[in-house]
């Protein structure tokens, strides 16, 4: 059955069964904040043959990435999710299959991170287009900004870059990484279809403020358009400079196997890997690190290190101590770029 068929009436009855109960139906959706805790609103578009296609994504997939995206941009602003609204612009003759594998993708992310579809629309497109807009809410003292990175600050991953550019060549290219376990496959795979955004780091920020008497800010941002450019962004926005060791950057060993000279690139420059780049001082960037990376976390989610530093000159680097590499200039036409 194609959706044409179903009608607007009828595809809002399809749809209903997959949004928090009593939140549609107006107008408009209510949010009652939390006490104390200023509102957080990002949007992401996801547009067919731009961000997805049927050769790498499923309908499930596009669901589970469209608001995996919309996730990552809260949880870079040190955010919880209060709830989603989605706004489809779709070509009449979809199948209406496609419609509800894309809402079963979208609630399988959201309940993994206990929130759900508070509203949305639907229009006629002739390409197929996901437009999420999430609401998330945060205290103010605990806001993380882009501005506020400090020379001194050590810089943090929160995880492995890399593995969604490697995981996307692997389907796009089937002849690729024939070394690889399947596990390894998987890993990067799931890494394109299925990224985690970091909401799990959120309490462990907090235990380590509330765990100290020093008063310190963190900046930080996601790395969806890639490593290079959050590095980058942060340091424009807080007008200040980086040192970023190369050897320090860890490289999953599934991605290495199959790019063992441009794996690095890969993680600069690949991007969609939803992972969390922050600056804070090195003490607590230690202790963040460490329980990131403690024994026992699944694969998926290792590869939490220290990077590098914020410096006061303005200059982007990445160095090799050991000088068997020469030094890279970073600058803003690092990374994906939409235009």
């Amino acid at each position: 059955m194609l959706i044409k068929n179903l009608g607007e009436q009828g595809l809002l009855a399809l749809i209903r069964p997959y949004c928090i109960p009593q939140s549609i139906g107006d107008d408009g959706a209510i949010i009652h904040p939390p006490a104390d805790c200023e509102l957080v609103v990002t949007t992401d578009v996801l547009v067919d043959g731009v961000h997805f296609s049927d050769r790498t994504t499923s309908p499930f997939d596009v669901g589970w990435r469209s608001v995996a995206a919309n996730l990552s941009d809260l949880a870079a602003m040190g955010a919880r999710p209060l709830g989603i609204t989605v706004g489809l612009s779709l070509p009449p003759e979809l199948p209406v299959v496609w419609l509800e594998q894309l809402y079963q993708g979208m609630q399988a992310c959201l309940s993994s991170y206990g929130t759900g579809i508070i509203g949305g629309d639907l229009t006629r497109s002739i390409v197929r287009t996901v437009a999420i807009t999430a609401l998330g809410a945060v205290n103010p003292e605990r806001l993380i900004r882009r501005h506020t990175a400090m020379p001194g600050d050590a810089i943090v991953i929160t995880g492995y870059h890399g593995n969604a550019d490697g995981g996307l060549k692997l389907l796009l290219d089937s002849q690729l990484g024939q070394n690889l376990t399947l596990e390894d496959r998987q890993i990067l795979i799931q890494a394109h279809q299925h990224p985690q955004p970091r909401l799990d780091v959120l309490p462990i920020l907090d235990r380590l403020r509330d765990d100290t008497s020093t008063i310190f800010q963190i900046a930080g941002m996601d790395s969806s358009d890639g490593l290079a450019d959050a590095i980058v962004q942060i340091c424009r926005s807080s007008q200040v400079g980086a040192i970023i060791d190369r050897a320090a950057i860890p490289i999953a060993p599934a991605l290495t196997h199959i790019y063992p000279d441009s794996a690095l690139d890969s993680a600069l420059y690949g991007g969609e890997d939803f992972e969390l780049v922050l600056c804070m001082p090195e003490t607590i960037a230690t202790q963040l690190v460490a329980s990131l990376d403690s024994p026992g976390k699944r694969l998926r989610q290792q590869g939490a290190a220290i990077i590098g530093k914020i410096t006061q000159q303005l200059a982007i680097s990445i160095v090799d101590p050991t000088q068997q590499y020469p030094t890279l200039n970073l600058d803003m036409q690092s990374g994906f770029k939409h235009f």
